[in-house]
């Protein structure tokens, strides 16, 4: 008999927002939802760069949970737009401590995808005492061979076509190190060489995300507004290894996660981020449940992944 997909929750409203000062450069944007009184989540987006978006309200019951969604460093309607100074993962680990702790909550539920799943294990990894239960998707580690796969060789056997939109801003000479050669021209003083640059960044992405095609995500990570802070600020984050003290910093700590119950879910056909990484992490964390989408690919609106994280979160409403 098939299983019948768990759907996302309806649509909902934020019931608060407001901007916080987290330092004399960066003020973030947080968004409430769903039940004041009703368990806490932090919701952690991906990128780094991306931005919160409305779905990402919808995989927790509004009715059960208290959901903080909040936009990262220099991303969606945080200022200053595409900053890179004082923005590292450290910075933002400090941030989610600084929303914590301006909303009064002892321990709350970590939730995020993609960097939101670095993001989360990070932060989990530094403060295990203030995390309920942690729920990560399309799990990204940050060692290079992940960034190498994507952004250098190994997705491209899989989509050559997009692939090949992707280095055409770059000269041949310099695409030995794709990363480095986009990351010059992100950070660079012409906006429209920034520009072209951080479109093909943001597209190739887009093309890749899902299973299937989807021309519209495509032509929405190529949105101007959009592309230029997830281009700059992802490049700034994979050049530096994401400022991790080691390569596998995110596995060789995840010890430290033992006393946390939670789920991994993976897109078995994940090209962003190969499922090799989930299931590393689940070796390290074994508590957790490892749950694979086998017909789903990275993108968090995949049938496949709202019915694992769906199942995760009524399981830790309960």
């Amino acid at each position: 008999m098939t299983e019948t997909l768990r759907p996302l929750y309806p649509a909902n409203a934020p019931f608060a927002s407001h901007r916080l000062k987290v330092s004399a450069l960066h003020e973030i944007y947080v968004a409430q939802y769903g039940n004041p009184e009703g368990i806490p989540v932090v919701v952690l987006h991906g990128g780094p760069g991306a931005g919160i978006s409305p779905s990402m309200s919808r995989f927790h019951d509004p009715a059960v949970y208290h959901m903080v969604l909040f936009d990262q460093r220099g991303c969606g309607r945080s200022t200053p737009y595409a900053e890179l100074e004082e923005n590292t993962t450290w910075h933002l680990v400090e941030d989610i401590e600084t929303i914590r702790k301006h909303l009064g909550i002892e321990k709350w539920q970590v939730f995020g995808g993609s960097w939101g799943s670095t993001l989360a294990l990070a932060y989990a990894e530094t403060h295990p005492e203030r995390v309920s239960s942690l729920i990560v998707r399309g799990i990204f580690t940050l060692r290079r061979r992940e960034i190498e796969w994507f952004y250098q060789d190994g997705a491209s056997f899989l989509l050559p076509e997009a692939f090949a939109e992707y280095v055409k801003p770059i000269p041949v000479e310099e695409r030995g190190d794709m990363v480095a050669a986009y990351y010059k021209r992100l950070t660079g003083e012409d906006k429209a060489v920034q520009l072209t640059a951080a479109r093909a960044w943001a597209m190739w992405e887009g093309a890749a995300i899902s299973l299937l095609p989807d021309p519209g995500r495509v032509n929405a990570f190529g949105q101007p507004n959009y592309a230029l802070a997830f281009a700059r600020i992802e490049s700034h984050y994979f050049q530096n290894g994401g400022f991790l003290k080691r390569d596998d910093q995110i596995l060789a700590d995840a010890g430290k996660l033992a006393g946390i119950p939670g789920a991994i879910v993976h897109g078995r056909y994940d090209l962003c981020t190969p499922i090799e990484s989930a299931w590393l992490l689940h070796q390290a964390w074994p508590r957790a449940d490892f749950c694979v989408a086998d017909t789903s690919g990275h993108a968090m609106t995949e049938a496949g992944i709202i019915h694992e994280l769906v199942g995760a979160t009524r399981k830790y409403a309960a």
